[in-house]
């Protein structure tokens, strides 16, 4: 997330970890943009602020053409940004799965193109196997369905690279050990992220973001030596988005 406070910080470490893969998080509903408000007015509250409301942002990034000029200019702002740090791009999503909308979806495909973008989270995580995992719990198709379906056909078309399935939806924020481990021997064939929240600390400005999140337990679960052993006992490979 180029536009975060810990934005130089994250970079800082991730420029001492050279096999880690690095991906783009759009922001376009949380925070503060790239850009100057006074260049997005259309983007931001009075505050300087993205709108946090998704469902009023997505209206307009849909009928006001000058809102869609506002979005490609930040959203190709914070592909600078990332090109800026020197990282590899490894892949592309967005903050809240905002890139589930059709505008911004197109946005990101055609700018990404001039900064190397090769793959593309989607956001689709397959009910069937929770209910086999944990038939014990309840879960529904999302009602967002037919945008996933739209998003994937969509990055197809243009050939770049996705998951097919994500796992994190439904439990984000509480991602544990225990969870994944009851996870594993269930997942299905092809390409699967895992995705975490994981922080080693909470301070007082991450709190009302956070609540209810076990993040310090999600940490635990990626260092756990038993989850580990799991994975190359059930004959999965580690991947990143590159290796597609």
């Amino acid at each position: 997330m180029v536009g975060g406070e810990a934005a130089a910080d994250a970079v800082a470490r991730a420029h001492h970890l050279p096999e880690l893969r690095v991906g783009l998080h759009l922001n376009l509903v949380d925070g503060r943009p790239i850009l100057p408000a006074i260049e997005v007015p259309q983007l931001v509250r009075g505050n300087g602020v993205f709108d946090p409301n998704m469902a009023r942002a997505g209206v307009r990034f849909a009928t006001l053409p000058g809102a869609r000029r506002q979005l490609a200019g930040e959203i190709r702002a914070q592909f600078e940004a990332f090109r800026a740090t020197g990282l590899s791009l490894d892949h592309v999503n967005a903050h809240k799965h905002m890139h589930l909308h059709p505008s911004v979806a197109r946005l990101v495909i055609d700018i990404g193109r001039d900064y190397g973008m090769k793959a593309v989270r989607v956001p689709s995580e397959p009910v069937v196997v929770l209910r086999r995992a944990f038939p014990d719990e309840h879960y529904r198709t999302p009602l967002y369905r037919p945008w996933v379906v739209a998003l994937r056909q969509r990055l197809q078309r243009v050939g770049l690279r996705t998951n097919d399935h994500l796992f994190g939806l439904a439990w984000s924020g509480r991602m544990v050990e225990a969870r994944i481990l009851g996870l594993i021997p269930h997942l299905p064939d092809g390409v699967s992220e895992i995705y975490f929240h994981p922080a080693a600390e909470r301070t007082p400005s991450s709190v009302p973001a956070i609540r209810g999140y076990r993040r310090a337990e999600e940490l635990a679960a990626l260092l756990s030596p038993a989850l580990r052993d799991r994975i190359t006992q059930s004959g999965i490979r580690l991947v990143g988005y590159s290796d597609l």
